[in-house]
């Protein structure tokens, strides 16, 4: 598994997503809840399936510099190894927990190609039926931050 590197430098950004300024990892992550922006990709396969990883989504933080279809590009092809998607924007939403404050761009696509998960990044991942994740909700089999983008955009 990869160490994060606290002096990584992320946007810090308004709930527009507006760049205001720059945040290292360290101080976006220590409770700070300095607003800064992250995307979130759910890969579907053409049978509605929907691959997850440590059982939440592809997704990672927009570096400094970087706009947020250059950051999805870049975590997809870190963590799944798929180069040649088309992602569909369904918006974005702050989402807070105690420890930061993220603006999430939420995308999705279809993609029918082989996965090929980092064995840096993650530990594998698999694709999900709908009936599959849906029986799961609320039991703690995923993560909460998941749980919540799922119901709010596709149930």
């Amino acid at each position: 598994m990869m160490i994060d590197n606290k002096n990584e430098e992320f946007p810090i950004v308004d709930e527009m997503g507006n760049i205001l300024g720059a945040v290292t990892r360290g101080h976006a992550h220590d409770g700070s809840k300095i607003l800064h922006p992250v995307v979130h990709l759910h890969v579907f396969n053409s049978r509605g399936d929907l691959y997850l990883q440590h059982h939440t989504a592809c997704g990672g933080h927009v570096d400094l510099g970087e706009s947020v279809s250059q950051a999805l590009h870049r975590e997809v092809r870190e963590e799944l190894g798929i180069t040649d998607f088309e992602p569909e924007s369904l918006g974005h939403y702050v989402f807070e927990s105690q420890r930061e404050k993220e603006l999430v761009y939420v995308h999705r696509c279809v993609y029918d190609g082989e996965v090929k998960p980092s064995q840096e990044e993650l530990a594998g991942g698999r694709f999900w039926a709908k009936d599959e994740i849906s029986e799961n909700i609320g039991k703690g089999v995923f993560t909460p931050n998941f749980e919540n983008e799922y119901q709010k955009f596709f149930m």
